[in-house]
């Protein structure tokens, strides 16, 4: 039998491998509380509404890196705020370690602590969903060839 994916209905593999990109945790990424992981979202039905979510607007951001006060250029970290039609606001970002298939991971925005700083701001109009920007992410962190900027600038492409 042949399975049909697509956008109104990803494969559970799909779906799968959004769940354990969506970590969502209790921490502010980045105040040092470790990698201690509660799930917000925990149905297949939720997951499935936020990977297939329009993403309206989005600001690119920046914060110091772990243990540093300030931040200069690429010596900090950055993600992605996306803001859905129900107002709702999720931090996609890549680290080292922070998911178990894929590093890019999805974070409600409410996790984030104040450091964080809009650098760039852009409306996509419902043209993207979640699921894109994961996807623009990607899978693997390196630090000198995929890493956390890389990933934050492919996401604000068209």
């Amino acid at each position: 039998m042949k399975r049909s994916c697509g956008p109104a209905m990803p494969c559970f593999a799909t779906l799968s491998l959004f769940a354990s990109l969506l970590l969502l945790t209790e921490c502010s990424w980045g105040t040092g509380s470790g990698n201690s992981y509660s799930y917000d979202l925990s149905k297949m039905s939720d997951l499935r509404k936020l990977y297939n979510s329009k993403v309206y607007d989005a600001d690119r951001m920046t914060r110091p890196l772990e243990g540093l006060s300030f931040q200069a250029g690429k010596l900090s970290h950055s993600g992605v705020r996306v803001s859905l039609a129900d107002k709702t606001k999720w931090l996609v970002h890549k680290g080292d370690g922070y998911g178990l298939s894929s590093q890019t991971v999805v974070v409600a925005a409410r996790h984030m602590s104040s450091k964080w700083k809009i650098i760039e701001t852009k409306n996509f109009g419902g043209s993207k969903t979640v699921a894109d920007f994961v996807r623009a992410g990607g899978t693997d962190y390196s630090l000198m060839f995929d890493n956390c900027h890389d990933a934050s600038e492919r996401m604000m492409k068209n």
